[in-house]
This record gives structure tokens, sequence and C-alpha cells, in this order.
């Protein structure tokens, strides 16, 4: 408990005494220190909580200016006020207008008496307040000895519920998508909804930081949990006391080591959803629905799947430096690609062979095991190459499946930022491998674009285009179409090539679109092709005439600059 002005009166070797009739609740204020002053305005020299002492030498005893001089003292939030009387000092008694300015602004008004010496008084408020810190320690000792024999005997819930009974402040522990794993008592079962803010706050910066805020009336407060990459979120509410505040980064440890230990036994699950998504991809010809019933086996129940595949290269921005080299080079194993494969949990591309795995490997494995909690399912798994030859060699591989409903932009901008991604199109259980083969495909483009890239139908043209320089792409397109633009007609004679390239050279078809006779179509193509010297009949003139119109129609988007040296994406 903190000292209180009370506590000071009950102190018989002090023999203080109040000089009016202050309120109990006035008593209970805490004391943060003792001053000594006698000047006149002392509250500049104050922080708050004060106990002051004075002989009132250069106090005038005015009702005004005894009232400003109290003023002064409560506007310095002092915790009340202490005046010195005996022999050879000012005062043998308290003047009765400081009496009064005491009693008219709320502020407690002591007396020292004769014999009783300031640092008597300044040494007892020391001595308590040093006690307080003592009993401080000693109850946060005894709270963290309750806590580790909680986590070693139980796990997060009895951790949990012995910090909840030591402190009075609620906890519960959630997985990095807010999902609850353990609470320390049913007010915090569910979460409160407007913790939900502060946890995907906190779970976007991973271990870099904590958040606090307010939710009616109610302190709350996360703190991200794990060694070395984001296992959990701990949610307090509450206000922890300066002792229950002490113990906070210790119960942050334990939580954190247990969140570790399961995360090290939930390796054999892993293991196994991954050994079920390499026998959906390589049944080519299994029997019908066995694809369903080995995502039924994953509890991925969904109709239409697609395949995920992420890039993990050798220089992620957000692997831990642990896990490189100190000597500045590659890593170098001594294990067989048979058991290095076994022991790291990846498994090998068909038709290729597991080399010594780069730096990247221990981030891709990490980074596997979060999709593993975050996709419904857990289909995932650590590859040596995707099935492209696209995937450099100093890159690592995850390859999942997931069902079409799932967000899964969000899911790899939280687990996996700055990882290049292809997503594949919507299919059946059955043709997963080809989603899979899509989503490998699409690696390159995410690589020049920094950003996942999904397949969609009738996208191709588009992505292809939008690895192209802008300038370059527009200079094309107008070497081909160039002459058309400087006729009076050229915007509808292009109009009416675009038309009729789209519907795949279907004169009728091309005539319904623009509301215009088949003849008209045809009698503005020829004075096309007149005009540009080209011939519809000839493949690579009508590939030409396809291209120009498709960058002129979409605006040739580009992912980077419109600078002429936009590098190109591997091949």
């Amino acid at each position: 408990m903190p000292l209180r002005i009370a506590d000071l009166l009950d102190r018989p070797e002090l023999n203080l005494s109040v000089a009016y009739d202050v309120p109990a609740g006035l008593l209970d204020r805490p004391v943060e220190a003792a001053a000594v002053s006698d000047l006149t305005r002392p509250g500049k020299w104050l922080q708050g909580g004060e106990l002051l002492m004075t002989i009132g030498l250069l106090l005038p005893m005015e009702p005004a200016a005894c009232r400003a001089y109290v003023q002064d003292v409560t506007g310095a939030e002092a915790a009340c006020l202490a005046l010195g009387l005996g022999q050879g000092l000012p005062y043998q008694e308290v003047p009765e207008p400081l009496v009064s300015a005491a009693r008219e602004a709320g502020l407690p008004l002591l007396t020292v008496p004769d014999g009783v010496p300031f640092i008597a008084v300044t040494k007892a408020v020391f001595d308590a307040r040093a006690e307080e810190r003592r009993a401080v320690l000693h109850r946060a000792f005894a709270t963290q000895r309750r806590l580790t024999a909680a986590a070693t005997d139980g796990g997060l819930r009895p951790t949990l519920e012995e910090w909840t009974a030591a402190t009075g402040v609620g906890a519960a522990v959630l997985d990095p998508l807010g999902r609850l794993l353990a609470a320390g008592g049913p007010d915090l079962t569910p979460p409160p909804a407007e913790a939900r803010d502060l946890l995907e706050r906190v779970a976007a910066h991973g271990l870099r930081g904590s958040a606090s805020s307010t939710a009616g009336g109610k302190p709350l407060e996360v703190q991200p949990l794990g060694a070395r990459r984001l296992r959990g979120l701990l949610l307090l509410t509450g206000r922890p006391d300066a002792a229950a505040r002490s113990v906070v980064p210790g119960l942050v440890a334990l939580l954190s080591l247990e969140l570790e230990r399961r995360h090290l036994m939930d390796e054999p699950e892993r293991r196994r959803r991954s050994e079920l998504l390499s026998q959906l991809l390589a049944d080519q010809e299994g029997a019908p629905g066995r694809a369903q019933d080995i995502l039924a086996s994953a509890g991925l129940l969904e109709e239409r799947v697609r395949g995920v595949v992420v890039e993990v290269p050798s220089t992620h921005p957000d692997a831990p430096s642990h896990d490189a080299p100190t000597n500045g080079t590659r890593a170098q194993r001594t294990t067989t690609p048979k058991a290095a494969a076994h022991a790291s949990g990846r498994t090998a591309a068909p038709g290729r062979t597991t080399a010594p795995g780069p730096p990247a490997d221990s981030q891709a494995r990490e980074i596997a095991a979060d999709l593993a909690l975050a996709l419904p399912g857990g289909l995932v798994r650590v590859t040596d190459g995707a099935a492209t030859e696209a995937v450099t060699t100093e890159a690592v591989t995850i390859e999942a499946v997931v069902g079409e409903s799932l967000d899964i932009r969000e899911v790899l901008g939280r687990f996996a930022p700055g990882c290049p991604a292809g997503i594949g199109a919507p299919t059946a259980p059955g043709s997963v491998r080809i989603s899979i083969r899509q989503a490998a495909g699409l690696l390159g483009v995410s690589r020049a674009s920094g950003e996942p890239v999904e397949a969609r139908p009738s996208d191709a043209s588009r992505l292809l285009l939008g690895l192209g320089d802008r300038r370059t792409l527009h200079g094309y397109a107008d070497a081909v179409l160039g002459a058309l633009d400087l006729v009076d007609n050229g915007e509808e004679l292009l109009t009416t090539l675009a038309a009729w390239l789209e519907t795949g050279g279907a004169w009728d078809a091309t005539s319904r679109r623009l509301g215009v006779h088949r003849h008209t179509v045809r009698n503005r193509l020829d004075k096309a092709m007149a005009l540009t010297g080209r011939r519809l009949e000839n493949p690579d003139d009508r590939f030409d005439l396809w291209l120009a119109t498709r960058i002129r129609r979409d605006g040739a988007p580009s992912p980077t600059s419109d600078t002429p040296d936009t590098p190109t994406p591997p091949t």
C-alpha cells in the first residue's frame, strides 16, 4: 500500500497533528516525497504528491496572501502542507488565515511540533517509500514463482488463471489470427470486440511492438508472444499495479515458451498434412472422389479449391540474422539429399533432386508453419522448386491448397510479406495440380509487380503486357497502328479492327457489336489494311494487329516506373 497522510499521523515518533478537522478522504492521499521550502511561491519546484514543510518565515498572514500561497501549493498538486511550530520559530501556533485558506482549498494542513526536526519527517517518508518498493518487489517475486509453477504443471490456461488470481487483471492468449487459445477467466471468452483492432495492429507488426487502449472505461493491452516469430498474442484487460506490471515481461516469456513448445509438438501433424498434399498432387489419375477424400481428411470441405505457390528468396528481408552463416557464405550440409529432405520436412518436386538448401530453407519452414496454422486444412509443403523453371536455385518455394472462399491475399500479406506469390485459378479438387502449375507460372510476374498475382480467365495477356515497359509497348503499338491516327476516321477504323479481332474474325458478330452492316465492316477493314500495309489473312500481321489494339485498349499497365531501363523478368 502507498504511504498515506494518515499513516504519518499514526507514527508516534513524529507526533504530527492536523490544524483543522480534515475530512478522512483527504487524509487518504498518498505521499510520494517530502520537501522543505519557505518560498512564497514554491509550486514551480514541486512535482506533485509531496508533503511540503515550512516554518512560514516569509509568509505574510493576511488572508489574501494566505489564499494565494495555498492556491500555489494546491496548483502544484502537493499532497499536504505542514507548518513547523516551536520556540525560536516564527509561529508557536497555526495562524487562523492559513487555516481558513487551507480548509477553503481542501488542502490538508498539518503541524510539526517543537523538537521534531523536518529531517525526521523526511526520513520517515523516504523509509516508507523504500519499504513500499521492497513490498512490491516481494509480491512480484511471489507472483512470478506462482506463474512459473503453473506454467510447469499445466500450460497456457493454468498460467493465465494464476495471473488473474494474483493480480486481478484478466488475460487471454490468442493465435496470430485472433482466435482464442486460452483465457484466465470467463470475461475473456471470447475477447471483447473492442480489442479486435488492437490485436490486428500488434499482429501486423510481429514481435516488434505492443499496444494499449481503453474500451468502455477498461484498459486494454496487447503483447506479442514468440521467440523468433509471432506465435500468439497476449490480451490484458485491466490496469496492473506496480508489482503486476513488473511481472508482465515474465508472463510474456512463460507464455512464449509454451507456444514455442506447442509449435514443436505440432510438427508431426504438419508433416502429415504435407504428405497429404504430396499425395493429392502426385495422384494424376486417381479414383473418382479420391481428391475430395484427401481434402476432407484434412478438414477442407469446399467444392472448389485453388493452388498457391510462395517463393522465399535466400535474402528474404524478414529472415532473422541467426539463420545466416556468420562467415558470409552459404551454409554447407553434410547430410544426404534424402536425409536432408526428411529432416526439414521438404518435399522434392517431381523430376528434381534435393540439393543442399540455401539459407532460405529455415525461413521457408517457418513461413510454411505459419501458413499451415492460418489456412483451413493446413495443406502446405516446402519444396525445392515449383513445377516451372522460372524458380531460381537461390529460392525455396512453398506450395499450398486452399478453399476458393478464403481471402488468401490477406493471409499472404500477414505471414509472407514481401515474398513473390502466385495464386492459381479455382478448380475442382481433382484438378488442383493445374491450379498449382498456374500459380508457379505466375511467380515471375509477382517478382516484377511486388505483390501476389492471381490467375484469372482471359487475363494472361494483361499479365504479360504488365511486365513490359510502357514506352516500349506504346511505341510498338504506334508503329503498327500509327497510320490510322493520321486519318479523320482513324478512331472508327481502330474500333472496327479491335471488334473484329476480339470476335475471332466473325463478320456478322462484328457488325452486330458495332450496329453497322457487315459490308461497312469489310470496307473499314480494307481501308485499315491499306493504310497499315498489313493483311488480315497473314498470321503474323494478325498477331501484330491484335497485340497493338490490346495495348491501346488496356493502356499497357506497368508495375514499375516509366523509365526505359525497367528490368525484364527472369525466364
